[in-house]
């Protein structure tokens, strides 16, 4: 299993990044190969609207998102964490999304009828983290939606959605066992949910066979 994390917050040492790694470490000891990426780290723009992309499913912009397109097709399962700016994802984490338009598929007259990619090749997971500096929940206002919605619309089964509040200086998640223990059984969730699915399809083929 190939878990990709990406922190749409330009902290490298910031609560998102810190929240993301811990998700991945939880898994990495469970033989699940893990990789972060910082998408603060990537000079990328959001989607064009192009449709350069219609017929071969592939965005047709060159910049730095396309060192980001193999590491996704690669990955079973991403994690992708974003702070709130202005009740919504960060601009890196909007751009992100924007551009995985290219994995969409749309009926030629019929634009209401649509698929995946990954929907199409089996289906993905993901695991969404959402932090707030406030303590309402309010105050989040799309983050946590703005994630999860258009990665259900890309094939990904969202199987988890963590929201962390009241949450602001650096490194302060790292005070509460209470929101890691959140993350860390996301991540559990996540490992184990793509293990039932390996034993059926193993149990499947072997039934079919």
């Amino acid at each position: 299993m190939k878990v990709l994390g990406i922190v749409g917050s330009k902290r490298k040492k910031g609560n998102t990044a810190y929240l993301v790694q811990q998700a991945l470490n939880e898994i990495e000891s469970k033989d699940v190969e893990t990789q972060i990426i910082y998408l603060g780290d990537y000079n990328m723009s959001g989607c064009t609207g192009c449709e350069g992309c219609k017929d071969t499913f592939k965005c047709v912009v060159m910049d730095d998102m396309q060192k980001i397109y193999p590491l996704i097709r690669n990955a079973d399962a991403i994690i992708l964490g974003s702070p709130t700016y202005f009740y919504n994802i960060t601009a890196d984490v909007k751009s992100f999304i924007e551009r995985l338009y290219c994995f969409q598929i749309f009926a030629e007259n019929d634009r209401s009828v649509w698929s995946s990619v990954n929907e199409v090749l089996g289906g993905k997971y993901a695991v969404v983290i959402a932090i707030c500096e406030q303590n309402n929940e309010a105050d989040m206002g799309f983050t946590a939606e703005a994630m999860k919605l258009p990665l259900e619309g890309l094939g990904y089964r969202v199987l988890s959605t963590v929201k962390i509040l009241n949450m602001f200086k650096k490194g302060e998640v790292q005070e509460h066992l209470e929101v890691l223990e959140q993350v860390k059984t996301a991540a559990q969730k996540l490992e184990r949910t793509f293990r039932l699915r390996k034993k059926t399809e193993e149990k499947l083929k072997a039934y079919l066979d």
